[in-house]
C-alpha cells in the first residue's frame, strides 16, 4: 500500500499541474483588470468555493453521476472547450476602453456572476482535466484515508488559486493600462488554444470510446 504522504504528494502534484494556480491568476487579472479589491476577493472566493464543491462531488460521485446522466468525459471536454473558446474570443475582441466596458457590465449586473462561475470555476479551475484527475485519484485510493488525502490535495489547490487570484491585482498595477490590454489579448489567445485542445481531446476520446463498438459492428457485418 502506498504511504499516505507519498500519495498526498502524487495527488497535490497532479492537481497543481492540471489546474495551475499561476495561470488562473493571470487569466483572472485579464478578465478583471479594473476591479476593486473587494470585488476581486468576492469573485475569487466564489470561484474557489464553487470549483472546490464541483471537484469534491466528482471525486466522490463522478463515475456515478456520469452513468446516471449518460455523460462521457469526452462530451464534458468538448462542452468545456466550447465555453472556453467563447470566453477567449471575447477577450481577443474586447474594446480598447476597459473602464467603459466595465461600467456597462456593472450596470447590467453581470460581472461577478458570469466571471466567478463561468469561466473561472467551470471550466477553468474545475475543468475536465481536473475532474478526471480527481476521479482517477479517488478510484485508485486503496482505503478511505487515501481518499481523504485526495480531498485535502484538492482543497489545498483551490485555496492556492484563491490567493493567487486575490493577489493578481499586483500584476495589474505593474502592467499598467497598455500592459493590461496586451495581457488580455495574450490570454484570450491562450484560452482559445486551450479550448481547441479540449475539443480535440474530447473528439479523440469519443472516437476511442466508440471505436471498439464500430469494430465489432464492422466485424459482424
Amino acid at each position: 500500500m502506498q504511504p499516505l504522504f507519498e500519495y498526498f504528494l502524487v495527488a497535490i502534484a497532479g492537481m497543481f499541474v492540471i489546474i495551475n494556480p499561476l495561470t488562473t491568476a493571470f487569466v483572472f487579472a485579464s478578465l478583471m483588470p479594473d476591479a476593486d479589491p473587494v470585488e476581486r476577493a468576492q469573485v475569487a472566493r466564489r470561484a474557489s468555493v464553487t470549483s472546490t464543491i464541483v471537484l469534491f462531488i466528482f471525486a466522490a460521485l463522478g463515475g456515478l453521476i456520469f452513468q446516471i446522466f449518460g455523460i462521457t468525459l469526452a462530451a464534458f471536454r468538448i462542452a468545456g472547450g466550447l465555453i472556453l473558446f467563447g470566453i477567449g474570443m471575447g477577450m481577443l475582441q474586447k474594446s480598447e476602453a476597459p473602464d467603459h466596458d466595465r461600467a456597462d457590465a456593472k450596470a447590467a449586473g453581470k460581472i461577478t456572476q458570469d466571471i466567478s462561475i463561468v469561466p473561472l470555476a467551470i471550466p477553468f479551475i474545475s475543468g475536465p482535466g481536473a475532474i478526471a484527475t480527481a476521479m482517477i485519484l479517488t478510484s485508485e485510493a486503496p482505503d478511505r484515508w487515501h481518499v481523504i488525502v485526495v480531498f485535502i490535495a484538492v482543497l489545498v489547490t483551490t485555496v492556492t488559486c484563491y490567493f493567487a487570484m486575490v493577489h493578481s491585482s499586483y500584476l495589474v498595477r505593474l502592467m499598467g493600462d497598455s500592459g493590461r490590454r496586451i495581457l488580455t489579448k495574450i490570454f484570450g489567445l491562450i484560452l482559445a488554444v486551450i479550448a481547441v485542445q479540449f475539443v480535440i481531446n474530447g473528439i479523440a476520446g469519443a472516437v476511442s470510446d466508440f471505436l471498439p463498438e464500430l469494430q465489432r459492428l464492422w466485424a459482424g457485418g
